[in-house]
């Protein structure tokens, strides 16, 4: 039989290596993905390969080093409504600059 693994602080990946490993964690095409990277998205590239560190994404993600607008990545569970209302004043206040 086999044993069932449990989800551990070693699971975690280390690098996420390729496109596509990067935009599933990062919930979006690979396009998109690239796109942010040519923005400044931390990925490491060495020749034709790429890979990105899981921490140094969600960091990006987070911060002002991140994107010039909000980056949302919904989840199922969220209130869409709330997120809407948060970008619109977002949009408003650009507006105003």
């Amino acid at each position: 039989m086999a044993k069932k693994r449990s989800l551990a602080a070693h699971d975690t990946p280390q690098m996420l290596k390729g496109w596509k490993a990067i935009a599933e964690f990062l919930g979006q095409s690979p396009s998109v993905a690239k796109r942010w990277h040519s923005e400044g998205m931390p990925v490491m590239e060495e020749g034709r390969f790429v890979h990105a560190d899981p921490e140094e994404l969600t960091k990006w993600l987070g911060t002002e080093h991140g994107q010039r607008k909000p980056i949302h990545i919904a989840t199922q569970d969220e209130n869409l409504a709330a997120d809407l209302k948060q970008a619109l004043t977002y949009v408003r206040s650009r507006k105003r600059e």
